[in-house]
């Protein structure tokens, strides 16, 4: 073993201590200052800093890797290493997605590892079934282990993005995402979790997980504050060796790393949670000892526990990106924190890097990084990658320490030895996915996750013998129950028939309501048949995954108080009622808690929402079933605007405190709170570069006629000045909530922006423009061309007349253009100033809604076909 060489810093001794988490829990009146050692350490360290941008190993911990040196598995891993040729070397170091390699580029390039991102399933089907998954990883496991063209036979290693349960696979469970987890409080629950998807994902045939995220969310906009267990890393660091050992088993026994178990990633390192302005991918600009003691606290931890791989993150650290940070990926977690495992790259994360594409970046390795990830561009980068260390570029030393780390992980696991995946212990057993025991883990996660933040003359818990209406659009929606990742990227678009083993809120709350002889009615609008004796409304926020999930403020859907007036109108009518609210962050909801009687915040429960009726609901002997548990493991905030309030800030002033929560015997009862947002609804309206009707913030219309001169579009019935085209309002969705564009010559309509937008994070990602249109008539003859540029230099360009053809006519659709497409085609996507410009000749009458950044399109652009 390698032993310390100092005791290992406060954070690692309270994370093996989960037990001290008790001295966290606080009233919900809180208090000025955080007086727990972290918070006096950090701000001592933070003070003595004089350079906050530099970055000392030595003041890292120091920390223990568990596993023994075993020469007989580097002997093994010496021999195959004198025998691989640069070629195979770099192909182990290379991974590609599903969506863009085959087996045979496996067995051809000698790849060592595959994943499947968020949108990429076998046959392209997010709905695949788990068979099909399974054949899959049998294709690539036999061609990663056939030796017929002299390749060495090294055994593919396959990730996915198991991060709430083998989430990507129709009929796992689906465990509440960590958000709701850190309310629990209970790190031994985390292993079992970590545990069953191992267990789930083994089925299937992945022996990886790219899981857990040891984030510590600073600023709740951000669009991956429900990845994080917690915004204090006391919860973090409790947690992180728990999950670690859950899903890999426990360093030194015999079940490490065996047939039950898979691999992890822990991510993302380091500092994704602490961005400026809550901006995914963004700048974390924070003292060394912040960095360290807030931001680096589960990794000590979890490479203590054993951890095999970590994942390196998108966002940058004084301004140097992460997958190019030589000081913090080798200095302090290979060579300070003793990190045994390989360092893996984010979805081509390596390109980010100044003077890199995705295709070409020798200093991402020499950095550091021991596996890019690189989707869709691993044959160049393959390509330049052997041309670089055949030119010295990357040290051959370099190299063989990242395949080293590879293969040690591989022998590790036994994958040498074992057979391909389907006949593995669990490979096939298909009746696991959802399986009862499983199910009950989860259901006992939701039950323990819920946070009571209001019981006004305790009306709570229900009586089940009596009329209860159950209502609002997450009533009866695993997709909303369950948020993103789920399925696919951004949980978006499934279906109630896409999760066999699992229950809605609905289903849990009526099943138990007609055993104990009441009557449940389900109607999402809140129109009961006969007026209940008590509401359960259910309403929160829609599924969202990473960068399109960032808020700009912490506003609940800025100017749609439909879900508000809901409640409203069922207490006019005399009924009481119960707000169960989804979400994954907390927002400011003033409103809607004093709307009703009591206030649950049940977060993202995923399959089991049954686990909520557990709690509601009086047993048949009248007595609870089960207590409220959850306590806040994020701050509540009391005003729209206060993005960073996190436990042991100065000025810590939330409206529910860090550790609050309800039981059944605290005194429920809430004075009215203040229903002043601290911003403008207007302020908050996520209505990207078109909606409604009109240019979002920031942009304007502008109509360009055949003889170039333009209009601004200031109203709804404008022309250009030669009349080439013309615009007048349709109704959308809401009246006038569209323009109609007419033209009877050659014409251009465009977005443009009063500043540049940078679309690179999106563009790096699978996101589309998305254009919800109507084609009402296309010209029989002549080019229209859709574009995207920060002028004629850096424009991109894609017909698009045969693809507009394709679309039904006199019918709105969402129709998807990649932005990939359009940066390969020329578009700088770091500077748009125009996202959106359509050229046409006379005879196209086209309606258009809106114009935004997304996913969720019915009809996408091929552009492989344009």
């Amino acid at each position: 073993m390698i032993e310390s060489r100092r005791p290992v810093r406060h954070v690692l001794r309270r994370a093996l201590l989960p037990a001290m988490l008790a001295a966290l829990v606080v009233g919900v009146a809180g208090c000025a200052r955080d007086e727990t050692p972290a918070a006096q350490a950090t701000a001592q360290a933070g003070a003595a800093d004089a350079d906050p941008g530099a970055i000392d190993a030595a003041n890292w911990p120091d920390t223990a890797w568990p596993l023994p040196h075993d020469a007989e598995l580097e002997k093994k891993i010496d021999d195959l290493l004198a025998t691989m040729s640069v070629e195979e070397k770099v192909g182990q170091i290379v991974q590609g997605d599903i969506a863009d390699v085959t087996p045979e580029d496996v067995r051809k390039y000698r790849l060592g590892s595959i994943l499947a991102g968020g949108n990429s399933d076998p046959g392209g089907r997010y709905d695949a079934s788990p068979a099909a998954w399974l054949a899959l990883s049998d294709a690539f496991w036999e061609a990663s282990m056939d030796t017929s063209g002299g390749g060495k036979a090294i055994p593919v290693i396959f990730g996915i993005d198991a991060v709430h349960g083998q989430s990507n696979i129709v009929g796992a469970t689906l465990f509440p995402h960590n958000i709701g987890l850190g309310a629990t409080r209970n790190a031994e629950l985390m292993r079992e979790i970590g545990r069953v998807t191992a267990i789930e994902t083994r089925t299937t045939g992945m022996e990886w997980a790219f899981a857990p995220t040891v984030a510590v969310p600073q600023d709740d906009r951000w669009g991956r504050t429900y990845e994080g267990y917690s915004e204090s890393p006391d919860i973090v660091a409790a947690f992180a060796p728990a999950v670690v050992e859950g899903m890999q088993g426990k360093a030194g026994s015999p079940e490490f790393l065996n047939d039950q178990h898979v691999m992890v990633s822990v991510k993302h390192y380091l500092g994704d949670g602490g961005t400026a302005g809550g901006k995914d991918q963004g700048e974390t600009a924070v003292s060394e000892a912040q960095l360290r003691d807030i931001h680096g606290a589960g990794y000590p931890p979890a490479i203590a526990a054993g951890a095999q791989a970590v994942m390196a993150s998108f966002n940058s650290v004084h301004g140097q990106r992460m997958h190019g940070h030589k000081a913090l990926l080798t200095d302090v977690l290979k060579d300070r924190m003793n990190f045994g495992g390989f360092v893996v790259g984010d979805w081509n994360g390596h390109g980010q890097l100044p003077g890199c594409t995705t295709t070409d970046c020798a200093a991402t390795f020499n950095a550091g990084l021991d596996m890019a990830m690189a989707p869709d561009s691993w044959r160049g980068l393959f390509d330049s990658t052997v041309k670089h260390v055949q030119s010295g570029e990357i040290p051959m030393e370099r190299l063989d320490d990242a395949v080293r780390r590879i293969l040690r992980v591989k022998f590790r696991m036994g994958l040498f030895d074992a057979p391909k995946p389907s006949e593995r212990a669990l490979g096939g057993k298909f009746e696991l996915l959802g399986a009862p025991e499983h199910r009950e883990v989860a259901r006992r996660a939701v039950r323990e996750s819920l946070v009571l933040l209001k019981n006004q003359d305790g009306i709570l818990p229900i009586a089940a013998n009596q009329r209860v209406l159950v209502a609002g659009d997450g009533a009866d929606d695993m997709g909303k129950q369950s948020g993103g990742w789920t399925l696919n990227w951004q949980g978006t678009g499934t279906k109630r028939a896409d999760y066999p083993n699992g229950d809605t809120i609905w289903d849990g709350i009526s099943k138990q309501v007609g055993a104990a002889g009441g009557t449940a009615e389900l109607a999402i609008d809140g129109s009961y048949r006969q007026k209940p004796d008590v509401a359960i409304v259910v309403f929160g926020e829609e599924p969202y995954a990473e960068f399109l999930g960032d808020l700009p403020n912490l506003l609940y859907k800025p100017g749609d108080d439909a879900d508000l007036e809901l409640v409203k109108r069922l207490r006019a009518d005399g009924i009481p009622v119960v707000s169960v609210f989804l979400s994954g962050r907390p927002l400011w909801m003033n409103r809607e808690i004093n709307a009703s009687n009591a206030f649950v915040a049940a977060w993202l429960p995923g399959s089991e929402g049954a686990g909520i009726a557990d709690v509601l609901l009086r047993g048949a002997d009248g007595q609870p079933q089960h207590d409220f548990k959850g306590k806040l493991s994020f701050s509540w905030p009391r005003r729209a605007d206060q993005y960073v309030n996190n436990v042991g800030m100065e000025g810590y002033d939330p409206l529910f405190a860090f550790g609050h929560g309800l039981t059944y015997a605290d005194d429920g009862n809430l004075a009215a709170l203040p229903e002043d947002a601290g911003v403008s609804a207007e302020d908050g309206k996520s209505a990207g570069f078109f909606a409604r009707g009109v240019p979002g913030p920031g942009i304007r219309l502008v109509v360009t006629g055949a003889d170039g001169r333009g209009a601004d579009v200031l109203h709804p019935r404008v022309a250009t000045p030669d009349g080439t085209l013309t615009l007048a309002a349709v109704d959308h969705q809401t009246q006038e909530g569209a323009r109609l564009l007419t033209w009877t010559g050659n014409a251009t309509a465009e977005l443009l922006s009063h500043s540049p937008v940078d679309l690179s994070r999106e563009t790096n990602g699978d996101s589309l423009l998305l254009v919800t249109l109507r084609v009402d008539a296309l010209p029989a003859s002549g080019d229209i061309v859709l574009s995207a540029g920060c002028g004629e230099a850096c424009k991109g360009e894609l017909p698009v007349r045969e693809w507009l053809a394709t679309l039904p006519r006199n019918e709105w659709v969402t129709a998807g253009i990649p932005l990939k497409c359009l940066a390969g085609a020329g578009l700088d996507t770091t500077r748009v100033s125009t996202p959106f410009a359509l050229r046409a000749p006379a005879g196209l009458t086209l309606g258009l809604a809106e114009v935004r950044i997304g996913t969720d399109a019915t009809h996408r652009l091929d552009c492989a076909a344009q």
